[in-house]
């Protein structure tokens, strides 16, 4: 045993029994399959770029019941409607779920339990088989908490959905496990927008799942700016399923935390399905930033578009896996993987696996990856028209991370994006030259 499980273990042992729900004996069942296994080693392949030694050895208390106080500025320049969770807790003072369309249910799933309808929590039945899943199943054991978004069909809700996780200081240092589930019906529309930040330094463990489901001809658009206390861990897995004709539009923003760490699991099930998925991975001082993508093809015709950056400074380490299944009888797959890093200082490293495999006739599929340093050439062109080197490479830098940005169709948005990433980038690199 370890000091990590451990205090999950202790963490269980304060849960309420979920008896309307009859989720005690699943989760105990994943709790005794994380004891049994242990944490995952360097040998385990999924795990191989980010060691957990360190850790295992420390402990984490389980939140508090009730959220912490928040400065309402905090959320001044947030819209509604809107969901707030401080330390894994709901905050109904600060969330306004006003605007939502009718046909369109936003509720916490401490409230899904608490009504004591098991139709309405079953997607926390779902149990996760290996070893390499190690939060998913803390999660499966400890969840209780998160957002659950239901969309009837044809409903299009006219402004984005906001979700707010925010990380407060507190005496110790916390774990919250929050699993999210968002659904919508044949031909239902809905634009997400997700912040994760802290209000002040913490240490704090966030440990997320999130189910996304997709009816026929479903729109979605998900925007997430991870920008998290510099001491924090974070761990979130996305699992998604299209159904035909179903889009899914993500653009995440990997910026902060101490260790973070996203699986993206997304399956293409229905005839013509799409997918695009962009993001940019910032890593500076000492942060460690693991991606995994594992993206699925089902049906026929689907396509999938992934356009990952990344930049790695001082002592961090930045980790991609981008894999990429076609299955036998996913004819007309259209797949497209493009993954570059930029190495800008002798001390980081980045890591990247792109993985392709291919079970069905008449595809299209490229990927590929890159490690390198900023274009030689393309430095000496700006420091001849007179900016200074340092300069250039911060305007080089920027331009080479906004890439992945640029498909997503809501200017404002994308400036919204944009801007936080510019302040990022001019934190990392120096103000001069960061607003390209």
């Amino acid at each position: 045993m370890n000091a990590l499980l451990d205090s999950f273990r202790d963490t269980f042992s304060g849960l309420p029994e979920p008896d309307a729900q009859q989720l005690g004996q699943g989760r105990r069942q994943a709790l005794d399959a994380l004891l049994a296994d242990g944490l995952p080693g360097p040998r385990d392949e999924a795990w191989k770029y980010t060691p957990l030694r360190t850790l295992e050895r420390r402990t984490f208390a389980a939140a508090d019941a009730a959220p912490p106080a928040l400065d309402p500025a905090l959320l001044a320049d947030i819209p509604c409607p809107r969901m707030v969770f401080a330390n894994g807790r709901f905050d109904a003072a600060h969330s306004d779920l006003s605007g939502l369309p009718d046909g369109a249910v936003v509720e916490a799933l401490s409230r899904v339990l608490a009504s004591g309808e098991p139709r309405d929590a079953n997607f926390l039945a779902r149990r996760y088989s290996q070893r390499s899943e190690v939060f998913a199943r803390a999660n499966a054991a400890l969840a209780d908490e998160g957002a659950v978004v239901r969309l009837e069909a044809g409903v299009r809700a006219p402004a984005p959905l906001h979700l707010v996780f925010i990380g407060v200081p507190q005496s110790g240092d916390r774990a919250w496990h929050l699993r999210h589930f968002i659904e919508l019906r044949e031909g239902a529309a809905l634009d997400i927008v997700e912040y994760q930040f802290g209000a002040g330094d913490h240490a704090h463990l966030s440990n997320e799942v999130l189910h996304l489901h997709l009816g026929a001809e479903a729109v979605v658009r998900h925007a997430c700016v991870q920008h998290d206390a510099a001491r924090a861990t974070r761990f979130a897995r996305t699992d998604a399923v299209l159904a035909r004709q179903a889009q899914y539009r993500r653009f995440d923003l990997e910026l902060g935390a101490a260790l973070s760490r996203h699986e993206l699991n997304v399956r293409l099930e229905g005839d013509g399905a799409r997918l695009l998925a962009n993001g940019v991975l910032l890593g500076d001082g000492r942060r460690h930033v693991d991606t995994r993508l594992g993206i699925e093809h089902i049906a026929r015709d689907t396509a999938c578009e992934l356009l990952w950056r990344g930049t790695a400074s001082g002592r961090s380490k930045v980790v991609f896996h981008g894999g990429i299944g076609i299955r036998p009888g996913a004819d007309g797959t259209d797949a497209m993987l493009s993954n570059k890093n930029l190495l800008l200082s002798a001390d980081a490293e980045i890591d990247t696996q792109p993985v392709l495999v291919i079970d069905a006739d008449e595809v299209q599929a490229a990927h590929g990856a890159t490690v390198g340093q900023l274009d030689a050439d393309a430095q000496f062109y700006l420091r001849s028209r007179g900016i200074p080197q340092a300069q250039a490479q911060r305007l080089l830098t920027v331009a080479f991370c906004r890439e992945p940005l640029l498909a997503l169709e809501d200017d404002g948005l994308r400036q919204m994006l944009l801007a936080r990433l510019d302040a990022a980038l001019a934190a990392s690199l120096g103000s001069d030259g960061a607003s390209a």
